[in-house]
């Protein structure tokens, strides 16, 4: 069992040798309490390349999790490691719940990430959650990108994300903790039939007598993966002829789009919206197909117009109609209001959306740079209630609007007013 262990163990400094070889000074990791994470937090521990910080997300739906949260702080402190719990209140009981926490989980682990000045982020993902997700996701008739792996690393948000344990299986994990005399935490939701994950996870023993074992379906899904990056270079040269970004909207000359290979169209749309919603995960393809074929449509809290000559891509208003940002930090991921420079720092001014209030303000539509339902999300400075500047509707366009560049490969334009 000590060489077992010691196996596990420079496994893992391969692992993280091989994704993060300029070796981080500061990492980051994601620490649930479950026996997946806590492998993890302690692997990396003895694996000792970087000054590590411990993150553990409370979402606040069941009761165990605050007991949860706290064995990892104390697992963490005798380890010496920093920890902080990240708390989040923002579901407003509409959507989808696990779709709402799970992009709540990374934009938490995201700020903390950024907070503490850490480089990269350690997620504890293993082979078993890749083959689950690849049979949920085969069971809703996902194509191409829902079938492809996870990325064993990848930038985004100024972050690196790592995955070093996805060669590594759950029950591998365990016999490493269970060896190392090393605690966990089982959540209880792990025996709930109710869940996709779960079903998933029970039809994997009774599928791998017939040879579709976790290696062999993360297997598939790699190849999946290496499909994908072909299709995305397609979809990428298409897109310079045919879009153009407009003040913050995607704009696609319609014709040419419909012109285009199915799978093309579609990842061209998909990777909008994500850009503008600031999403990292992206619409299902249902509901994408459906707004695409419509006069006006919302997906993904974007709004998508199609017209004779265009199809754009906007923030949907709803989605934003609540979202405030104090004057100089971004706003909806993406937006930044400048004052003019003759004008003293007022702290007490807000980013919020435009909307019905402060666009009856903006009466000269020459001013306009967008159409009317573009500028009702639009970025707007306010003073209470008192609009000071809107510079996309013409109202004050001495102040100056900056609109972070998309991450991925759409086209670029001018990005700031």
């Amino acid at each position: 069992m000590i060489a077992a262990n010691s196996d596990l163990t420079a496994r893992f400094a391969q692992a993280m040798d091989h994704l993060a070889p300029e070796r981080p000074t500061r990492l980051g990791i994601a620490v649930s309490g479950g026996g997946d994470s806590m492998a993890l937090m302690h692997l990396a521990h003895q694996w000792c390349g970087a000054e590590l910080h411990v993150a553990t997300v409370n979402h606040g739906l069941r009761v165990e999790a605050g007991d949860e949260a706290e064995f990892v702080a104390r697992a963490a402190q005798a380890l010496r490691l920093k920890h902080a719990t990240l708390h989040w209140q923002g579901w407003d009981k509409r959507g989808n719940l696990q779709d709402a926490a799970r992009n709540a989980r990374r934009h938490l682990l995201t700020a903390w990430a950024q907070r503490e000045g850490v480089q990269g982020v350690l997620l504890g993902h293993t082979q078993d959650d890749q083959a689950e997700t690849f049979l949920m996701r085969l069971a809703r008739g996902s194509g191409v990108d829902g079938l492809a792996a996870m990325a064993p690393a990848q930038m985004a948000d100024g972050l690196h994300w790592v995955r070093p344990l996805l060669d590594f299986t759950r029950s591998e994990l365990r016999d490493w903790l269970r060896a190392s005399q090393i605690a966990w935490v089982d959540d209880p939701s792990n025996d709930d039939t109710g869940f996709d994950r779960i079903k998933a996870r029970q039809a994997l023993d009774t599928l791998a007598s017939m040879g579709l074992t976790r290696a062999r379906l993360s297997e598939t899904a790699a190849r999946m993966a290496d499909a994908r990056t072909v299709l995305d270079a397609a979809a990428a040269n298409a897109a310079h002829d045919i879009c153009r970004f407009e003040h913050g909207d995607f704009v696609f000359d319609t014709a040419r789009l419909d012109a285009l290979p199915q799978d093309t169209r579609y990842r061209l749309v998909a990777r909008a919206v994500c850009e503008i919603s600031s999403n990292a995960y992206r619409p299902r393809l249902s509901a994408l197909r459906k707004a695409m074929t419509c006069a006006s449509a919302t997906v993904h809290g974007c709004l998508i117009t199609r017209g004779a000559r265009d199809l754009r891509i906007t923030r949907e208003a709803n989605a934003v109609r609540d979202l405030r940002a104090p004057l100089g930090e971004w706003w909806d991921g993406r937006w930044q209001v400048l004052r003019p420079d003759d004008q003293h720092a007022a702290p007490h001014l807000s980013i919020g959306p435009l909307g019905e209030a402060g666009l009856q303000h903006c009466n000269d539509r020459t001013g306009w740079r967008l159409p009317r339902a573009s500028l009702l999300a639009s970025p707007a400075v306010w003073d209470g209630t008192r609009l000071i500047a809107a510079p996309l509707a013409g109202f004050a366009p001495e102040w100056r609007i900056c609109v972070r560049e998309p991450r991925e490969s759409l086209p670029s334009g001018r990005y700031s007013h």
